[in-house]
């Protein structure tokens, strides 16, 4: 089974060099001010609204529409997958790359996002089970929304949303089969 694993490695390189100039640390960096100042306008029930793709509601919604999909195509490795990397791309961000990057804001290790990572991780395997451009642009926008609403809730720094998107994008395609080609006939 080939693999996407070039895109993978390069996710995954992008999000561990990333986290590393903030390890340790609680204050923001420059693009996560700017960030920040940028959604401060919004207003509180707005800032909610935005956020909500991230709920575990709407994750585990969405990681079963796209388990119901692959079934429904008979695709059973691709559901097993459906189900399995997303709580594998969790469990990484928890148990080990928050504790090893040790970046804190308001009393929680925040690098990569949790929340993100959860919500990344069901998007692109939706992505990669539908093979539809309409998702993946719905699935940008709800990252876009859900990055407002965790910076303007205060939960998480920029770098900690993009860090935690190239994160679950890397483990989904690590684990993810290359999609086959189909043969065109010969003319001939």
């Amino acid at each position: 089974m080939r693999t996407l694993w070039v895109p993978a490695a390069g996710c995954g390189v992008l999000a561990l060099l990333l986290g590393l100039p903030f390890a340790g640390g609680t204050a923001p960096g420059a693009v996560d001010a700017t960030a920040a100042g940028a959604v401060a306008h919004l207003s509180p029930g707005v800032v909610r609204a935005l956020v909500l793709p991230t709920e575990p509601y709407v994750v585990l919604a969405l990681g079963v529409l796209a388990v119901v999909l692959c079934l429904r195509a008979g695709r059973r490795l691709e559901a097993a997958l459906a189900v399995g990397v997303p709580v594998l791309a969790i469990l990484l961000t928890s148990w080990l790359l928050k504790p090893l990057y040790d970046r804190w804001k308001n009393g929680t290790l925040v690098y990569p996002s949790g929340h993100t990572v959860s919500l990344v991780a069901v998007l692109t395997v939706l992505v990669l089970v539908t093979r539809k451009a309409v998702v993946a642009v719905l699935s940008a926008l709800a990252l876009l929304a859900a990055a407002a609403g965790l910076v303007g809730m205060g939960y998480h720094y920029l770098t900690d949303v993009v860090g935690g998107t190239l994160f679950a994008v890397s483990v989904v395609l690590f684990s993810w089969p290359a999609p086959r080609r189909v043969p065109v006939p010969s003319g001939g």
